[in-house]
């Protein structure tokens, strides 16, 4: 499985769009649903997963799945 597949999987256990019909320019919140406390958990699950330590500072300017994926490219 694919780096950007694994990651569209995880995003895919916060919300009701499958992985293979996700864009990198969905939005968490407006195009996926997400609430702050999915988003924060979220997080903490790419965190595990990919063996990265994420600055709150740089989550907060993620807000779509294309940004969130050049932000975990930066952290490996």
């Amino acid at each position: 499985m694919t780096k950007e597949m694994q990651f569209k999987t995880i995003v895919a256990q916060y919300c009701k769009v499958k992985p293979e019909e996700m864009t990198n320019d969905m939005r968490f919140r407006e195009d996926l649903g997400f609430s702050s406390l999915d988003f924060m958990a979220f997080l903490g699950e790419l965190e595990d997963t990919f063996d990265v330590e994420l600055e709150e500072e740089d989550a907060l300017h993620v807000f779509t799945i294309g940004e969130a994926l050049a932000l975990l490219e930066t952290l490996q």
